[in-house]
């Protein structure tokens, strides 16, 4: 392990440009501006996929925030795993195909894989053409950085 690499990651997943999709993104650019504690790294891991095994390699503690498609209402923040993201399920929750669930089990493959993850999957209002995120999430961001910073002190 890269003793100088962080040993909790932060990671938003998403498409800035899908509107409410981008939730992830959104949350690590107002992270970014907040005081970290020590110990923590954030990532913009955008729309990529494998492309992501380096940054989630031997951490400690990965959390993901990212847009899920779920029945709930929009703006609901659910706790996951990454089985519940999996492709394999009837309904796997991922609105798009960022592949975070392969990515992961290629770190184990690798034997590099991350000790804990936790996924934050925000239920989006607004999936269409647009940079902003609708009002509901827009709202929401300061909370679900909360959330994850709670998460994130647990570990």
């Amino acid at each position: 392990m890269d003793s100088h690499r962080a040993k909790t990651l932060i990671l938003g997943v998403g498409n800035i440009l899908l509107r409410d999709e981008g939730i992830g993104v959104r949350v690590v650019e107002y992270l970014q501006q907040q005081t970290l504690p020590e110990g923590i790294e954030l990532v913009d891991g955008g729309t990529a996929g494998a492309d992501l095994i380096d940054v989630l390699a031997d951490r400690k503690t990965i959390i993901i925030i990212d847009a899920v498609d779920s029945d709930k209402p929009a703006g609901t923040i659910l706790k996951l795993t990454p089985d519940d993201l999996a492709p394999q399920s009837p309904n796997p929750l991922s609105l798009h195909d960022l592949d975070i669930p392969q990515t992961l089990a290629m770190t184990k493959m690798l034997n590099c894989a991350p000790k804990n993850v936790i996924i934050f999957g925000v239920v989006p209002e607004c999936v269409v053409p647009g940079m902003e995120l609708s009002k509901t999430l827009a709202q929401l961001v300061p909370t679900i950085a909360d959330t994850v910073f709670e998460a994130a002190s647990m570990r």
